[in-house]
């Protein structure tokens, strides 16, 4: 005879099975997207990358875009977890700029090292555009953040400026992520994320150093 804890537990073992299915269809899917576009993806790709069966696939999502949908949320609530991180325990005036880029950076490079098919996926022209959507609000808060740390350092600066080098700053890490991502993780990577900041640090300096 069963135990009875032993019963109970059963639907909370199938539950995780259950999850730990759905994250590893979720993960196959960012590099088929990734890969091939969303255009070209197929359910059939994405439970091959999983190791499944088209059919458990379909136990999970009925569909590619309900498999794009899961993941655009997914990303999106990573990145704000990555962002939140980044800014709210950082002391915009008192510490040193150093340590500001250094708490700003590190958590959203370690999310776009975690899911290399972010940027790829999200950037490809033939995403359907509430996908693409999804993620614009974050972007929005990320420029908005960046402008009150400049506000707090130099807060005589003119509106228009900072907002403008708030743009830039944002442009120069965007423009590295690639680069952090490709290189292979100990120094090489270390050595590219080391100049990513020196490059910040630069740019940033004399306005709010």
């Amino acid at each position: 005879m069963v135990p009875v804890d032993g019963a109970a537990a059963a639907p909370k073992r199938r539950q995780a099975r259950g999850e730990r299915r759905m994250s590893d269809i979720l993960d196959a899917s960012a590099v088929v997207f990734a890969r091939s576009g969303y255009e070209k993806a197929t359910t059939i790709a994405i439970a091959a990358e999983a190791g499944i069966s088209p059919g458990s696939l379909y136990q999970f999502f009925a569909n590619k875009a309900a498999i794009a949908q899961a993941l655009a949320d997914r990303f999106v609530t990573q990145l704000r977890a990555a962002h939140q991180e980044a800014f709210d325990t950082t002391h915009h005036t008192a510490a040193a700029l150093d340590a500001v880029i250094d708490r700003m950076v590190d958590p959203i490079i370690a999310f776009n090292v975690t899911n290399p098919g972010f940027k790829a996926l999200f950037a490809r022209p033939d995403m359907p555009a509430g996908l693409t959507d999804a993620a614009r609000p974050i972007q929005s808060a990320l420029l908005a953040r960046v402008e009150a740390l400049i506000v707090a350092r130099a807060p005589e600066l003119p509106s228009a400026d900072r907002v403008l080098m708030a743009r830039v700053a944002i442009q120069i890490f965007q423009s590295m992520i690639p680069l952090v991502v490709a290189a292979d993780d100990g120094p090489e990577r270390e050595a590219v994320v080391r100049e990513l900041k020196r490059a910040l640090r630069r740019y940033l300096a004399p306005t709010i150093g």
